[in-house]
């Protein structure tokens, strides 16, 4: 059993610390607002009970559970806590600020962990005497339900605290991922092409919105490209794709959406908003039917540039193909691991498929790969 501080009562904070707690973690959840950790344990208990009434627990289950879980406005309280993980606002100054007054406080014994989606944990580790201590332990939302945790190496982490992170989400029953300190690490960079490739599409005309969330549909995904815009809020899809697109240096391959730009704009935000690619909550309609041969031309364009990436991630060392692949499965539901599917479709497919596009628009977002390349002349695979 461990101590286990949580810094932030919000929805990811409170996750974590369920998860921790749901495999006997003794935990602390620490926030400035005494409203805001009344609402977080207000919102776990009237959870447990809901599961209770439902009977997939006992309540002796639910209250041992809560019973292990503490709150508190004093960030002196985590003192004596084996690890702290922080869940605060996405701002970097803000988690330099906790970080640093941690540190001080536990005198450095211990071990550090930011929950950070999109910024670097070198970041987040300048200033403190021992970054060595520091990684990202990313949950997915809700943190209770998906599965998978990217854990975060910078160059200053310790190879041993990178091992006890993952043992520990690991214990907690979690899918654990390494992935080095990149832009969007595995997750939030590879899935971009699902929605930019999709946005361009319907730029050029090419084809229309429903028709392009039936072609994925098809091919396995449970929600289209532009649903699932909505689904995650304009606001936060175009943040997410701005800030991956100017941490490399404007790459054109994670050019953003001027179309998703104006809809920010416009405050066409999707589901939380009552509008987006669709006005919510979304009437009854037909479904759409897409001839077979056009949704496949359709899905194969999207495919083959997340496959580009996934590959360029392998080729830059960011993970090893098992994780990257387990990434995408278990972190945002793909029917498919990216890197095993190029090698369902054949490496010469998904290549001549991005040299036919980098050709016909002459743009670079299209450049294959080099390890593409690579496989394909000496007649390899990802996992062969």
């Amino acid at each position: 059993m461990k101590q286990i501080g949580i810094a932030g009562a919000g929805a990811m904070g409170s996750g974590i610390a369920q998860v921790a707690a749901q495999a006997g973690e003794q935990v602390i959840v620490y926030d400035l607002g005494e409203e805001m950790l009344h609402r977080a344990e207000q919102q776990m208990k009237a959870g447990f009970e809901a599961r209770v009434q439902k009977q997939k627990m006992t309540s002796s289950e639910a209250e041992a559970i809560l019973s292990r879980i503490r709150y508190t406005t004093r960030l002196q309280d985590l003192a004596e806590v084996d690890w702290m993980i922080e869940a605060v606002v996405e701002k970097l100054e803000v988690k330099k600020a906790i970080f640093s007054e941690m540190e001080a406080l536990s005198r450095g014994n211990a071990l550090l962990a930011s929950n950070t989606s999109s910024l670097s944990i070198a970041a987040i580790g300048q200033g403190l005497n021992r970054p060595e201590q520091l990684i990202g332990l990313h949950f997915f939302n809700p943190a209770p339900v998906m599965p998978l945790v990217e854990v975060v190496a910078s160059l200053r982490s310790d190879t041993q605290v990178v091992q006890s992170g993952w043992d520990l989400v690991n214990g907690w029953g979690k899918t654990a991922v390494r992935v080095q300190d990149t832009p969007g690490f595995i997750v939030n960079r590879l899935a971009r092409p699902f929605y930019a490739e999709a946005l361009k599409m319907l730029e050029e005309g090419f084809a229309e919105i429903d028709e392009i969330d039936a072609a994925m549909r098809s091919r396995g995904f449970r929600m289209g490209p532009f649903e699932l815009m909505d689904l995650i809020g304009h606001d936060v899809n175009y943040a997410v794709s701005v800030a991956v697109w100017e941490q490399f240096y404007c790459d054109p391959r994670f050019r953003p959406s001027m179309v998703q730009k104006r809809m920010v704009e416009s405050g066409l935000l999707g589901r939380k908003s009552g509008k987006g690619f669709y006005p919510y909550p979304r009437p009854e309609s037909p479904a759409v039917s897409v001839d077979a041969e056009r949704a496949q031309r359709i899905s194969n364009r999207i495919l083959v540039m997340l496959i580009n990436e996934a590959a360029d991630a392998l080729f830059r060392q960011v993970a090893s193909a098992t994780d990257l692949d387990l990434a995408m499965t278990q972190g945002v539901n793909y029917p498919k691991g990216l890197l095993a599917w190029a090698d369902e479709m054949g490496i010469e497919t998904v290549l001549q498929s991005l040299e036919n596009l980098h050709h016909y628009f002459g743009d670079d977002r299209y450049r294959p790969c080099p390890l593409l390349r690579e496989l394909h002349a000496h007649g390899k695979t990802f996992h062969g």
